[in-house]
């Protein structure tokens, strides 16, 4: 069986990695293909060489996050390649240009069945549309599942737990080792507020400025590694950053990984980074008004803030780990899993 599978931000690549592994162990061919919907070396050549992954087989450098433009080179990939299947990861831009240049191939869906419920989000909808038109719908959790079921989807829905839990349990403990920016940054474990904002939303000027009156409240120093998208609105809007928030350029995934996993808490708008929160013990608050990560908020480990300067800070003083933590989205192997289904279609 061959696969050609759709990459195209940060958090994708890190979730192929455990993924290729797998799928090469099980014997199956994969055609990787980057889009370059992050094309900062930041933000996605590092991955690669500081994860040791192979370069992706297809580089696009489309440089945009334009579904039209996507799904045009990549229905130009489909055909070259010629595939058995198309394998595209959660909710991006990149994920649905992927799902559409599949058309008439059997499309692969990881995350499958996620829902915050907030359809004013672009991720929210191009969720819904990906499972909609997948083959096999690999989901984190049974209430992943439910959702699925109860929208009527026609794929084969299979739960596998979370690749990202694989990543996390393969790549923190080197970060943890390999990484001295925790040194460089002069911070103690458990002595900062770990910050991230990114999302589309989230970076118009007024919210922007919300979320960083908030985070200045924090009683914490807080350490904000910053995304191009965040750092122009920042600087065009002459934002005034307040003295407590370290604002430094972005990192890579291995010392990302540190800082999270020792830090006091975790603010942010990332779906990835609330998981992470949660599997490395770290409370998180998330500015965002809904989450498709709902059991983390069940469990009393993620609070949501929105933008509210009062609640980021009320929650950043108050951010505690409950005394409880279950699993939550698998065992570290969904990999296989996933690689056992889709070897198994394979031999079909």
């Amino acid at each position: 069986m061959k696969l050609l599978t759709v990459v195209g931000n940060r958090p994708q690549f890190i979730k192929s990695a455990p993924l290729s592994v797998a799928l090469r162990e099980a014997g199956l061919e994969e055609v990787v293909v980057h889009t370059g919907q992050h094309w900062d070396p930041s933000l996605s050549a590092v991955f690669y060489e500081e994860l040791g992954l192979a370069e992706p087989d297809i580089a696009l450098d489309l440089r945009t996050s334009d579904v039209a433009t996507l799904e045009s080179a990549l229905r130009r990939a489909v055909t070259d390649v010629q595939p058995d299947a198309v394998l595209i990861y959660g909710d991006t831009n990149s994920t649905l240009a992927g799902c559409r240049a599949g058309k008439g191939i059997p499309v692969a869906h990881v995350e499958a069945g996620l829902r915050s419920g907030d359809l004013t989000m672009p991720e929210e909808r191009n969720r819904i549309e990906v499972d909609a038109l997948s083959a096999y719908l690999f989901t984190p959790d049974e209430r992943s599942a439910e959702t699925l079921r109860s929208e009527g989807v026609g794929g084969e829905i299979h739960v596998v737990g979370d690749v990202m839990a694989d990543a996390a349990a393969r790549f923190a403990p080197l970060a943890r080792a390999r990484s001295g920016i925790l040194a460089t940054l002069g911070l103690e474990p458990g002595g900062y507020v770990l910050a991230t904002a990114h999302r589309e939303a989230n970076v118009r000027p007024e919210r922007l400025r919300r979320i960083v009156t908030g985070l200045g409240r924090s009683p914490l120093p807080v350490v904000l590694p910053v995304h191009p998208r965040t750092k122009s609105v920042l600087d065009e809007q002459a934002i005034t950053v307040p003295p407590t928030i370290r604002v430094i350029d972005p990192l890579g995934y291995l010392d990302l990984a540190a800082l999270a996993s020792q830090a006091a808490a975790i603010a942010t708008d990332s779906g990835g980074l609330q998981k992470e929160a949660y599997w490395y013990g770290v409370p998180c608050v998330t500015m965002r008004p809904s989450t498709e990560w709902v059991d983390t908020v069940e469990a009393g480990a993620n609070v949501l803030v929105d933008d509210d300067p009062d609640r980021i800070a009320t929650a950043l003083a108050g951010a505690r780990m409950p005394a409880e933590r279950p699993p939550l989205y698998g065992d570290g192997h969904a990999s296989e899993r996933i690689a056992g289904i889709l070897g198994g279609v394979g031999r079909g």
